[in-house]
């Protein structure tokens, strides 16, 4: 509970004491940069292998002389929208940005770069950390959208180009009984755990203590955390919105 609480305050303090708007403005863009641009490729290779596994298991497993092809195209669809992206993607997402964001904080502290901040009359969190918060929650649901087109994508090369089922087969799962909420829902998830993950491991990189060692093991408890509360909240929004 002390440690929710500190991080309850933390986050308060990002709100207190901020920047100029076009400081933000300049922050904010490249920490998207950062987050966003250089994380495509990592979430482009993995959704590409997700989709056509997925596919190919699916198909696998899809025996029955009863069950129609474009069930497996359809099966693909709704799992890529409604768990692989949002959350295979945030576990992803937390192993690359989240330890960044831990390190680059925990060793700006121990080289006493926040406490000059500080003694300049600068918010040291509002100014490192909002911008980083704020580039993931815009910059990962895109990240999102993009794997949930990747995943199709390679799920319609591995099963047409091994002949599992037809391209028309295919295109018609994906469109078949689609329910648009569920969009809704996987950007929803996207907020949420891009937030949480740039939150936590802001909070665990900016109260490091010690030295070099001491910023590698934050860096691996923000991912732990991240993860953590990445999979708690996928659980609590399913009962919330889709109970």
């Amino acid at each position: 509970m002390r440690s929710l609480g500190k991080y309850v305050i933390f986050m308060g303090s990002l709100f207190t004491r901020r920047e100029t708007f076009n400081t933000y403005i300049r922050l904010i863009t490249q920490e998207c940069i950062n987050v966003g641009y250089n994380s495509l490729f990592i979430v482009g290779i993995v959704s590409i292998f997700m989709g056509a596994v997925t596919t190919i298991q699916t198909a696998f497993n899809l025996v029955s002389p009863f069950i129609p092809d474009y069930v497996i195209s359809l099966v693909v669809r709704d799992m890529a929208i409604l768990e692989l992206s949002p959350t295979i993607i945030a576990i992803i997402f937390a192993g690359k940005v989240g330890s960044s964001i831990a390190g680059e904080l925990g060793t700006m502290r121990i080289t006493e770069q926040i406490d000059a901040l500080e003694v300049m009359g600068i918010n040291a969190s509002s100014y490192l950390v909002l911008p980083k918060v704020i580039a993931c929650v815009i910059m990962y649901p895109m990240l999102v959208i993009l794997s949930i087109f990747l995943i199709l994508l390679g799920g319609y090369f591995a099963g047409t180009l091994t002949g599992i089922l037809s391209s028309i087969d295919y295109l018609y799962g994906i469109r078949y009984e689609f329910i648009e909420f569920n969009i809704t829902f996987a950007v929803i998830k996207a907020l949420v755990f891009s937030f949480l993950i740039a939150s936590i491991s802001s909070y665990k990189g900016f109260f490091t203590t010690g030295g070099s060692l001491e910023v590698g093991k934050a860096s691996t408890s923000a991912v732990t955390n991240s993860c953590i509360a990445v999979l708690l909240a996928d659980y609590a929004l399913a009962q919330l919105l889709m109970g």
